[in-house]
């Protein structure tokens, strides 16, 4: 089941690698352009949407399409959610973090959804009711049982604005519990090494929808917990994300609960 719409995921994903990797640490400044402040968009973007979008219209022309660049059209229930380069502050400035993000949802929620960091060649893959894999084997999230001793994942960007003291009140009270926390500039990434197992959980505010739609489905299909700062299910609609093991994301939440 949904074996063709994973194939498709795939597929897309590494057209839009293949673009990426053309233009890593080779940009033309004059490309490069604010959409808001602090907020950038360069060829390398647009070019590598319009090859996802390209390979998925292809293979399943019926369904819709979300993409950070290029906004929403087509079927809204059954449609693809990409994000070409999750981490565009990071490519354009040369460090070597970034990956593409693709994901297909439909009226339940994320049914497929493919994280690709080409730089590293790793491929995080997972289906609804499937499980999830790190380049064909199967992953998990750690066996972390709390939040002391826990390593972790964060972000925040410069459009938080006035909800930054609402973070940095959190991560005061997170900072003293955890091993290490690490804020590396890329959602999808950061989703996708929750659920492998490399970071313990992950917190957030302000992600849109195209930041997390592959990589919630990753942490759920390798046995994570997906809660909003409330502990509720409203993390889509909000973009606000707590992520971890059961025992590290329930710990995490009382931290980040207001």
């Amino acid at each position: 089941m949904f074996e063709a719409q994973r194939e498709a995921c795939v597929a897309a994903a590494q057209a839009g690698g293949k673009v990426l990797l053309g233009y890593f640490r080779q940009l033309d400044p004059a490309t490069i352009t604010e959409k808001t402040k602090n907020d950038v968009v360069s060829e390398a973007d647009r070019e590598a949407e319009a090859a996802i979008r390209a390979e998925l219209a292809a293979r399943f022309p019926l369904y819709g399409f979300v993409g950070e660049e290029g906004g929403a059209s087509g079927d809204t229930e059954c449609r693809w959610i990409v994000d070409p380069l999750d981490g565009t502050l990071n490519f354009v400035q040369g460090f070597p973090h970034w990956c593409v993000s693709v994901a297909l949802w439909d009226a339940t929620g994320p049914v497929v959804g493919c994280v690709l960091d080409p730089l590293r060649e790793d491929c995080f893959l997972a289906v609804r009711g499937q499980g999830a894999t790190w380049n064909g084997q199967p992953m998990r999230v750690s066996q972390q049982a709390e939040l002391d001793g826990a390593f972790l994942a964060t972000g925040f960007a410069y459009q938080l604005g006035d909800r930054w003291p609402l973070f940095n009140a959190a991560l005061g009270r997170v900072f003293p519990r955890a091993k290490g926390i690490r804020r590396a500039g890329s959602a999808a990434l950061d989703l996708a090494h929750v659920a492998c197992g490399i970071f313990d959980g992950y917190f957030e505010l302000g992600l849109k929808p195209w930041d997390l739609a592959a990589g919630v489905l990753l942490v759920q299909e390798a046995g994570g917990v997906i809660t909003d700062w409330q502990g509720g299910q409203g993390w889509f609609e909000s973009g606000n994300l707590v992520v971890g093991t059961p025992g590290v994301a329930r710990e995490l939440l009382g931290c980040l609960e207001t």
